[in-house]
């Protein structure tokens, strides 16, 4: 944070949510709202009011347990340019039969580029993986744990490479104090 005076500007907040339906199925709700700290008018003439959202729009995608995409529906209560931008909420029915842990991000870049797309709503579109990993994680290390398999998250990042310190305390049957000898000598 900084020490200097600050004057706001622009909000934009996100908000993701998963839920496990009774059909077993997972829908991933993602919302992007952003509003301004100050009035503006339009070209139109129109008086966007600070506070009042420029954008909120909401993608929602059904997945398998498995994470293949099979509904998914974007939707807007605000946008900059109402029906024109509204006019693309169809598109993004083409998120069904990709798989959210298999180029899902690389295929959404693709297929929602330029003016195949909202740039905000794909935005927003490509932090489903890993909010959908993040549900499924306790369920995933479980399955590992009765496999005897080491759980997923491990050598994912830094904070949980074999021989860090947060391994030896939380995965202590997991951790190697060489995991860097050995991972450098395998490669």
């Amino acid at each position: 944070m900084s020490n200097v005076s600050r004057t706001p500007v622009h909000h934009r907040k996100i908000d993701i949510h998963s839920f496990l339906r009774e059909d077993g199925l997972w829908d991933l709700e993602a919302t992007l709202v952003d509003v301004k700290a100050y009035d503006f008018t339009k070209a139109n003439n129109t008086v966007m009011k600070a506070g009042d959202a420029v954008h909120d729009m909401t993608i929602c995608i059904t997945v398998t347990e498995d994470g293949e995409v099979v509904a998914a529906k974007a939707s807007y209560a605000a946008a900059p340019y109402a029906e024109v931008c509204f006019s693309i909420q169809e598109a993004y029915q083409q998120l069904v039969g990709l798989h959210l842990l298999k180029g899902f991000r690389q295929k959404v870049k693709e297929r929602f580029a330029k003016t195949q797309g909202c740039t905000h709503m794909s935005e927003l579109t490509i932090l489903l993986p890993t909010v959908f990993v993040q549900s499924l994680s306790k369920k995933r290390n479980q399955r590992n744990e009765d496999l005897g398999k080491r759980p997923f998250q491990l050598e994912g990042c830094h904070a949980l490479r074999l021989d860090s310190d947060a391994v030896k305390e939380f995965y202590p049957k997991w951790y190697s104090s060489h995991s860097n000898d050995l991972m450098n000598e395998l490669q």
